[in-house]
C-alpha cells in the first residue's frame, strides 16, 4: 500500500461511527426546547450544531458535543436583568421533563445532557443583529457573554476549500495524535493551530494524501516552535481560545517520530512508526514485525487496547511518576532517573502513582503494564492487560528482566477516556512483573 493510500485509509478510520445516534440526540433535545419555548415539535429548527462536530473536524470517539438553542427574541426581556440562572434552569427542566431517565444538569454556562457514551452541552442563546449570540454565565451573580461560532464554522469551511481539503483532515489527524499521547488540547485550539500552520505556508496548497507524511511532520515542528502563551485568537471569530497546558514538548516528540517514520519509508516497520504517533487508527502493515517475531518465539499476544473498551476523547491532563526503591528505601523518582540517564537495575520495587491531574469530579483509573523486547517475547511475558486501579491511584511492580517496558494509566469519566499518561521503564539488567503482595 502506498503512503497516499495508507493516509487515506487512516483518515477513513477516524470517521465518526455513531453519527446517526448523535443526530437523533440533537433532534430530541431540540424538540424538547421547541416544545417548551415555541410550542412546536421541530427537531431541527432554532438549533445550531457547534464545536468540533459542527466544524466537521471531530473524529471517532468524540464525547463532548455542543449545541446552541436560539431563544425567541421576545423572551429577552424575561431574562436580561439577572435571569441567567433561570434561563439555564428552565432549559434543563424542559429537557428533563421530556426525557426523565436522562441525566441533565446545569453547569455554569451550559446545560449538560449526559448519555452513556457522550454528552451534549446545550447553551441557550439570544441571536444578535450581527449574527453573534449572547449566552448566560451564572458566575458571580450572572452576566451575558458573546460567542461567534458561525464565523468559526464559515472560516474553517472556506479555508479548507482554499487548502485543497487539507485543513479538516489535518485537524482530524491532530486529534488522533492528542488522543494517543494524552495532549490536553481543546478542539477549537487544535483547529486554530492547524489553520495557522497552513496559513503560514503554501507548500501543501495543491498537495493531498501523498504528502501527508511531510505535512504532518511540518505541522508538529510548527507546534513545537510556538512560544508559550495563554491563548490564541480563534479562526474566524478572533475570540480567545485558552491553552490548557503547554503542548510543545509532546509536539517535538511527534516531530522526531515523524522524521523516523519518513526515514523508514518503504520498509517493513514504516507503518509501525506512524502508529507511534497516531495510534491504532493508523493502518498496520500487511505483515507486521510483531507477527514475524511471534512466529520465532511463539509468544502470546496478550496486549489489550483501551480504545477497544472505551471511546477516547482526551480533554484533561494526568501525570504519573514512580518511586524506585530497594530493601524498603526510596532511591529516586523514575523520571529523575530517566532525566539523569542513570541505569535502572533489576530487583527494584516500583511504585507508580498519579502526581497530578485536572479532572473535576469522580473518575475511574485503569493501568496497563507492557513488557517489550526480545526477552519479553522469549519468556512469553509481554503482559499488556488493562486492569482497574486497586485503590489510591497507585500501582506496585518489581523489576525482573532486561528490556524497555511501558506503564500507562487511563482516566475514565462517564465511560470515556478523558486523560492518559505513560512512562517508559528501561531496565538494563535482569520487564516488569506484578508485585504479588
Amino acid at each position: 500500500m502506498s503512503i497516499a493510500e495508507t493516509f487515506k485509509t487512516f483518515i477513513g478510520n477516524l470517521a465518526i461511527d455513531n453519527a446517526a445516534t448523535i443526530s437523533a440526540r440533537y433532534g430530541e433535545i431540540t424538540c424538547a426546547l421547541n416544545k417548551e419555548f415555541r410550542e412546536t415539535d421541530s427537531k431541527t429548527a432554532n438549533a445550531l450544531q457547534v464545536g468540533s462536530y459542527g466544524r466537521w473536524t471531530a473524529i471517532k470517539g468524540i464525547s463532548d458535543l455542543d449545541m446552541l438553542y436560539i431563544m425567541p427574541a421576545k423572551k429577552w426581556d424575561s431574562y436580561k436583568d439577572g435571569g441567567q440562572s433561570a434561563l439555564l434552569t428552565e432549559t434543563k427542566n424542559a429537557i428533563k421533563s421530556r426525557y426523565p431517565s436522562t441525566t441533565v444538569i446545569v453547569d455554569r454556562l451550559v446545560v449538560r445532557v449526559l448519555y452513556n457514551d457522550f454528552h451534549i452541552e446545550v447553551q441557550p442563546v439570544f441571536e444578535q443583529d450581527d449574527g453573534s449570540f449572547k449566552y448566560p454565565d451564572t458566575y458571580s451573580g450572572g452576566s451575558w457573554k458573546i460567542t461567534k461560532p458561525r464565523e468559526e464554522i464559515k472560516a474553517i469551511s472556506e479555508f479548507n476549500d482554499q487548502k485543497n481539503k487539507n485543513l479538516r483532515r489535518l485537524c482530524k489527524m491532530a486529534r488522533s495524535w492528542k488522543n494517543k499521547h494524552g495532549v490536553a488540547m481543546g478542539g477549537l485550539l487544535i483547529d486554530t493551530l492547524a489553520h495557522n500552520f497552513l496559513k503560514s505556508t503554501d507548500e501543501y496548497d495543491d498537495k493531498s494524501h501523498l504528502y501527508y507524511d511531510h505535512m504532518t511532520r511540518d505541522f508538529f515542528e510548527y507546534l513545537s516552535e510556538r512560544p508559550n502563551q495563554d491563548y490564541y485568537a480563534a479562526l474566524g471569530s478572533g475570540q480567545r481560545v485558552r491553552v490548557k497546558k503547554n503542548f510543545q514538548k509532546k509536539a517535538k516528540k511527534a516531530y522526531d517520530l515523524a522524521l523516523k517514520a519518513i526515514e523508514a519509508s518503504g520498509k517493513e516497520n514504516e507503518n509501525q512508526k506512524w502508529q507511534k504517533i497516531f495510534g491504532r487508527a493508523f493502518p498496520a502493515a500487511e505483515k507486521s514485525v510483531q507477527k514475524a517475531a511471534a512466529e520465532i518465539y511463539s509468544f502470546r499476544d496478550t496486549e489489550q487496547y483501551i480504545e477497544d473498551r472505551f471511546p477516547v476523547d482526551i480533554r484533561h491532563s494526568i501525570s504519573i511518576d514512580c518511586d524506585v526503591s530497594q530493601n524498603g528505601f526510596r532511591e529516586y523518582l523514575l523520571r529523575e532517573i530517566l532525566r539523569l540517564s542513570l541505569p535502572l537495575k533489576a530487583s527494584k520495587t516500583l511504585k507508580f502513582h498519579v502526581v497530578e491531574h485536572d479532572i473535576s469530579g469522580e473518575f475511574d483509573l485503569y493501568w496497563k503494564v507492557l513488557n517489550r523486547g526480545e526477552e519479553a517475547k522469549r519468556r512469553d511475558c509481554i503482559r499488556g492487560q488493562i486492569e482497574s486501579d486497586r485503590g489510591g491511584m497507585v500501582r506496585s511492580e518489581k523489576t525482573d528482566f532486561r528490556g524497555d517496558h511501558i506503564v500507562e494509566c487511563y482516566a475514565v469519566r462517564r465511560g470515556v477516556v478523558v486523560a492518559t499518561d505513560r512512562i517508559h521503564v528501561p531496565i538494563q539488567a535482569n520487564a516488569v512483573r506484578a508485585n504479588q503482595l
